[in-house]
């Protein structure tokens, strides 16, 4: 006979349940969809505690019309993919707590998932992440918890509306000197519309205010000083060819990926061991 008496008895969570999941997502042809790698994020992942689960994205991770996917389109499944495995712990662990990475473009998905969860629009409410570390984020804000040496401007890609809401406390941002991914100066026209013009090879719906956000900023802050620029270019050397120059140098001077040597506190900490460091500190604080 069935009792009808009592509260039913509530499942256990099971026991290879982590306290802490890390989820890293590569930078741009770190990884592919086929084969999971871990670039950059191995120095900030690799001798975390034990009671720490590290689980890495895996998605197309290109940017060029030839190379299959094109930027827009590899960070929307980026996204999908974090999502639904925050999402599948998360229904499977109700105690775990995660911490979100990125670098690159992974940092650019990271920080879009991160901001969906700090404004109340994401898979998880705002209190199961405890943390979230972007290296070379495009959508860096100037408002962001920069760590490391003050850098000019912002990502190229424009800001993200709202910031990360309830999340802004837990995000950790680094941002090398020199890296036109996380850091356009805000009146570099050129700069600023080619990182737009990528964060739109493939609009996302749910980004339409940032989009419109973006190109006040443009409009406001780059757009008479880039036209000016251009005005005042010698015709033996045009703006064109300044701006080419300029991406030719930043390429070469290896400022992208300068993170597990760039230094970032008093200490001579760089950025891939502070962010290591940080993640050692909250696995072993109490949930």
């Amino acid at each position: 006979m069935l009792s009808t008496t009592g509260a039913p008895r509530a499942a256990a969570a099971p026991d290879n349940c982590a306290d802490l999941n890390v989820i890293a997502v590569p930078g741009t042809w770190e990884t592919s969809r086929e084969e999971k790698s871990q670039g950059m994020l191995a120095l900030v992942t690799r001798g975390l505690p034990g009671s720490v689960r590290t689980d890495y994205v895996s998605y197309p991770a290109t940017a060029l019309p030839w190379e299959g996917e094109v930027y827009g389109y590899s960070k929307r499944e980026a996204i999908a993919n974090l999502r639904g495995m925050i999402s599948a712990m998360a229904g499977r662990c109700p105690a775990t707590r995660f911490a979100l990475i990125g670098y690159s473009q992974g940092a650019d998905a990271a920080g879009d998932v991160a901001a969906e969860i700090g404004t109340g629009l994401g898979v998880v409410p705002p209190e199961r992440v405890a943390a979230v570390g972007l290296l070379a984020d495009p959508r860096r804000s100037r408002t962001d918890a920069l760590v490391g040496p003050p850098v000019p401007g912002a990502g190229a890609g424009g800001p993200r509306v709202g910031g990360f809401g309830f999340l802004s406390p837990k995000v950790r941002t680094f941002c090398a000197e020199g890296d036109l991914y996380c850091s356009v100066p805000n009146d570099d026209l050129a700069g600023r519309f080619a990182g737009f013009f990528t964060q739109l090879s493939a609009p996302d719906p749910l980004q339409v205010g940032s989009y419109v956000l973006t190109v006040q900023s443009i409009m406001a802050e780059a757009l008479f000083p880039g036209i000016n620029a251009i005005l005042a270019a010698p015709p033996d050397d045009p703006a064109s060819e300044q701006w080419a120059r300029q991406v030719q140098e930043f390429i070469t001077s290896g400022a992208h990926q300068s993170y597990p040597r760039y230094v970032v506190d008093a200490n001579g900490t760089t950025a891939t061991t502070w962010l290591h460091n940080w993640l050692v500190d909250i696995a072993n604080q109490p949930a």
